[in-house]
């Protein structure tokens, strides 16, 4: 499903499926590309909380993405993460994280823990953070960089919380004001966007299967959505999850406002970090007429805005 000839076009792959083993593996099959073969990878969820999904990232997802990311050739795969408001360690154990990281035999990065000497700032130009923000250095220096974020609304004042809002958990709580800047600046969602300057992902895998359509990010309400998208630009794979949300039914501030004019797309935007129209999105499926009839509905929604 070509939209332009432009050679900044980025691919976004769509995939129906009621189940993660087959919408995590057919997205990222239709993608046909292999960034983490050999390499030693990071892997991002959403572990906020530990509310149900999708209030955080399943365990089941990250269970079915470490697996197949070992079988594409990954040589060490590291989980890392932090929470917030709740403690880190303590969301990761409600989550079953360490269980499931201790069977699979990977790594653990809890980015509340690491020291000064781990941490690296980053400055971006025009930003509204006061001085820059640190960033974990293991995530910025890392040989790949593996993001699943979930399908929801923000209700304290992200509107939307997806690919870009998920950088919001690589920058330090812990004795920082960070969160307090963030949360109580009016410019919020510009803020988001630039934490992204942060790190570069390699792969996002977004793991539709439910929505938050109002609420969110912790509870909200939901929508049975069976739909996982496959991605290398985050600003590619939240506005085709905003038209999602925008078929499914969602929140004034998303149906009443064209995707990229969404702050959050439209600082990103500015600073580079993906396309810059939604005529740069080629959406492809894995080929069944379920998928290819509803990429063609998002498409169109993704296409007037």
């Amino acid at each position: 499903m070509h939209t332009s000839d432009s050679e900044n076009m980025t691919t976004v792959a769509l995939v129906r499926a009621e189940s993660r083993v087959d919408g995590i593996r057919q997205s990222i099959e239709a993608l046909d590309l292999n960034p983490v073969r050999g390499k030693e990878v990071m892997l991002k969820p959403n572990f906020n909380t530990a509310d149900r999904y999708p209030g955080c990232t399943h365990i089941d997802t990250l269970r079915e993405l470490i697996i197949y990311l070992r079988e594409m050739g990954a040589e060490k795969i590291t989980i890392g993460e932090r929470s917030g408001p709740p403690n880190t360690a303590e969301v990761m154990e409600e989550l079953g994280v360490f269980a499931l990281a201790d069977e699979l035999g990977v790594d653990i990065i809890n980015f509340d823990e690491l020291g000064a000497d781990q941490l690296v700032r980053v400055d971006v130009p025009d930003s509204h953070w006061e001085d820059g923000f640190l960033v974990p250095r293991a995530l910025r220096e890392a040989e790949c960089v593996v993001c699943t974020p979930c399908l929801k609304t923000h209700q304290f004042g992200g509107i939307f919380t997806m690919a870009l809002k998920l950088a919001v958990g690589i920058i330090p709580k812990e004795n920082t004001a960070y969160m307090t800047h963030l949360h109580n600046s009016p410019d919020m969602r510009k803020m988001i966007a630039e934490v992204n300057a942060g790190y570069t992902p390699d792969l996002i895998v977004l793991d539709g299967m439910e929505a938050f359509v109002e609420g969110g990010p912790m509870e909200g309400t939901r929508e049975r959505a069976d739909v996982f998208l496959a991605g290398t630009d985050r600003i590619a794979i939240d506005a085709v999850g905003l038209a999602v949300l925008k078929q499914l039914g969602t929140t004034p501030e998303i149906m009443d406002r064209a995707i990229f004019a969404q702050e959050q797309i439209d600082r990103a935007v500015e600073l580079g970090l993906g396309v810059a129209s939604a005529g740069d999105i080629e959406i492809v499926t894995d080929g069944s007429s379920e998928s290819q009839s509803y990429a063609e509905e998002i498409h169109a929604i993704l296409a007037r805005g």
